[in-house]
């Protein structure tokens, strides 16, 4: 039998990296054209293995061609000459699939031909409508382009093969656009900014300041490629909700008599926020960005106390519990995140807990809002702020004058590692896991680096939005450095991770959860991540987070090429899709207390980004179950949604969850399953998603409803 031996011989792979020679790889190309035409020449292969390495014996420095050269010659020289035929056969698909990857023309036609990785990447981007597709279109270029043309190859070679994916690559690094963001919205409304050819001043009014975070929510989503959020919103807008009461006052005064002024100003002023805060909720939900989708947008709210505060934040929740449109349909934009907090809101005796009453009905019905947990999110991040988008943090961040700042700083991307694929190389050895999680650490390492070089070379003219009108903070002058934005470590790049329970898998079994040691390995991941980032963060300048990815597409993605190179593992690539971040394998069923006690020691060591879900059953009439998760909740986990069963029928009624067809979405009642007769609402990557709405591929709904039961599904943030 062949015995691989101690060599010191190097492969020059494509992209230029020199990596250690590994005859395991060529033993197992061999055996998959050997299993290719079901030949009985296995036992042969450590033969044709060892007249290989034989042959490459005198070269230090090997190339991909030379290999491949040698492995064809010893099979076809052997008596088994099909398995060379097939062989070359494998190596010629897998090269001509790369080139089809970064081939513009073939991207284009998988548009044209509406392949589903392509039209449905995005659960909240209707691939039907023109703008849509001209963004599409756009992207399969600038995606084609930057794979061949702008990243460094071993970068592009990794994300092809799918050891690391590079998100975002049909805005960036072709354009030089940044990815989420705090807007600073405090600062636009009260110094005014620009947009086109207005020159907008400070508003007057509550009405006009709603409609002018509409504008500018428009802008800064079709300025860069990620999720952006309003933080404090209730307090933000409370001093021109002031504003108007101040102006009922005075007319108060003329028309009204003296002891029902303050009454009469009170309730004026209470209607003019409701009109605003649903004005505001209607506009977002109708804008189209430049991209052709609804904007990603978050409002972070519940911390105020004073009148016009709790009014605004109460607008806020009656108007997601109405509904909007003539059937009363589940808003699906903005995200609403509800701040909990001890001493305001959270107890019985506190001021603002009849706010979180609504705030549960309204999560009970409408599935929004989230929360945060006021005093663990201050302990996991330095101090509190709602995230950019549905889950990237920022860090606690000091300007030069000692103050805090969060509004107008953002994320500048993300690249994320795949574990599984590690955990199902290592083949049960430890070691070669962190031997080869080492090495690819370095490759994410450089597609970071190169992420930040490219959005440095934005100009600010190029989004005159983000960086001349202060949605970033700083208003820049033409030709000044964006870098200003971005460095002392203000702004955050991410490394992201995904499929912690697929490796813990490989090593513990898919049980592993209850095993101390096996949750102890994937704590060990998270943490030698943080340390990477920790001295990347110190070395560049710029704040390295660990993110746990939101994964569409991506636990598609890695799991099919995991599948397609290693076969169906069981617990790993059968399932045909990879677990999100560090959550529990949904296939299990815990309660929520559970899952909040077994998830919470991650964000520690993640806390780039972050959320945890619970599932329940319909919480409608009983909001009290749900007050006692948020309760337990507090003290332990920084952030936590709920995902429970809103769907409607407006056939016949029903309210609950719909069965997923081939055909769509279908009323478990009275079997209705047109889109305009339903509201089906599901949770996409943090954020809500209406995907019987969308017109999708042939099966696609129930591929939908899988991913939903593993707890995210939406666009790759």
């Amino acid at each position: 039998m062949y015995t691989e031996k101690e060599t010191q011989q190097v492969v020059e792979k494509r992209d230029g990296r020199q990596v250690d020679f590994d005859p395991g790889k060529i033993r197992k190309a061999i055996l998959a054209a050997m299993n290719a035409q079901e030949t009985d020449a296995e036992n042969q292969i450590d033969v044709f293995l060892e007249n290989i390495v034989n042959e490459l014996a005198n070269d230090t420095v090997l190339t991909i061609e030379k290999i491949q050269e040698t492995v064809e010659n010893v099979l076809m020289k052997s008596e088994y000459p099909d398995v060379a035929r097939a062989y070359i056969e494998y190596r010629h698909d897998r090269d001509s699939e790369r080139d089809n990857i970064t081939d513009m023309t073939k991207s284009v036609e998988k548009l044209l031909n509406k392949d589903a990785s392509v039209v449905n990447e995005n659960a909240n981007k209707d691939a039907t409508v023109f703008n849509t597709q001209r963004d599409l279109t756009a992207g399969a270029v600038a995606k084609s382009y930057a794979l061949k043309f702008m990243l460094p190859k071993h970068v592009a070679n990794a994300h092809l093969k799918g050891d690391i994916h590079f998100h975002d690559l049909d805005y960036s690094p072709y354009h030089a656009m940044t990815n989420c963001c705090l807007i600073d919205i405090e600062g636009m409304l009260s110094k005014g900014f620009t947009i086109g050819n207005a020159n907008v001043e400070s508003p007057k009014s509550i009405q006009t300041a709603t409609a002018q975070i509409a504008q500018i929510i428009a802008n800064v989503a079709s300025s860069q490629y990620g999720g952006c959020s309003v933080d404090r919103i209730d307090e933000v807008l409370a001093i021109y909700a002031e504003l108007n009461y101040k102006k009922h006052k005075e007319e108060a005064a003329d028309w009204v008599v003296a002891d029902k002024q303050e009454e009469y100003a009170h309730e004026k002023t209470k209607k003019d926020i409701y009109d605003a805060m649903q004005s505001l909720e209607y506009e977002i939900n109708t804008l189209y960005t430049s991209n052709g989708q609804t904007p990603f947008v978050t409002l972070g709210f519940g911390l105020g106390t004073s009148f016009f505060s709790r009014e605004i934040q109460q607008a806020i929740l009656k108007v997601r519990l109405l509904g909007v449109g003539k059937d009363k349909h589940t808003a699906i934009f903005p995200k609403l995140v509800f701040s909990l907090k001890r001493g305001v809101n959270l107890e019985a005796q506190d001021p603002n807990y009849d706010i979180k009453q609504l705030a549960l009905q309204c999560s009970a019905k409408r599935m929004y809002p989230d929360v945060l947990s006021y005093d663990k999110l201050t302990e996991i991040t330095g101090d509190f702020k709602v995230p950019m988008g549905c889950r990237s943090f920022l860090p606690a961040w000091q300007n030069e004058d000692g103050e805090f700042i969060n509004a107008g700083r953002n994320n500048l991307g993300v690249v994320t590692l795949n574990l599984p694929r590690i955990a199902i190389q290592s083949e049960g050895d430890q070691d070669k896991f962190w031997k080869i999680f080492h090495e690819r650490m370095q490759i994410v390492k450089d597609a970071l680096l190169f992420r930040l070089k490219r959005v440095s070379q934005a100009q600010p003219e190029n989004a005159p939005i983000l960086y001349k009108y202060g949605a970033f903070g700083k208003r820049l002058h033409d030709g000044e450095s964006v870098k200003d934005l971005f460095t002392n470590k203000r702004a955050t790049v991410s490394i992201g991770y995904i499929g912690l329970y697929e490796a813990a898998a490989a090593f513990y079994g898919g049980e592993w959860e209850t095993t101390k040691v096996a949750k102890d390995f994937t704590l060990d991941i998270v943490k030698e991540l943080k340390e990477y980032a920790d001295a990347w963060r110190d070395k560049y300048d710029y704040w390295f987070s660990v993110y746990a990815t939101p994964s569409e597409s991506l636990t598609d993605r890695f799991n099919r090429l995991d599948r397609e190179k290693y076969g169906s593992i069981p617990d790993i690539t059968d399932k045909e899709y990879y677990q999100n971040s560090f959550h529990y394998d949904v296939r299990k069923k815990i309660t929520p207390f559970e899952k909040i006690d077994f998830e919470k020691e991650y964000p520690f060591y993640s806390s780039g980004g972050f959320i945890h879900y619970c599932e329940y059953p319909k919480l409608v009439h009983n909001t009290k179950a749900l007050e006692a998760v948020w309760d337990y909740a507090y003290d332990r986990v920084a952030y936590l949604g709920t995902n429970t069963p809103i769907d409607k029928c407006y056939e016949c009624g029903f309210e609950g969850e719909f069965k997923p067809t081939k055909e769509g979405f279908e009323c478990p009642s009275c079997g209705n399953n047109d889109p305009e007769k339903a509201d089906v609402v599901k949770r996409t990557c943090g954020y809500l998603g209406n995907p019987m709405k969308r017109p999708m591929v042939h099966g696609r709904h129930v591929e939908i409803s899988k991913r939903v039961k593993h707890m995210e599904i939406g666009r790759d943030e």
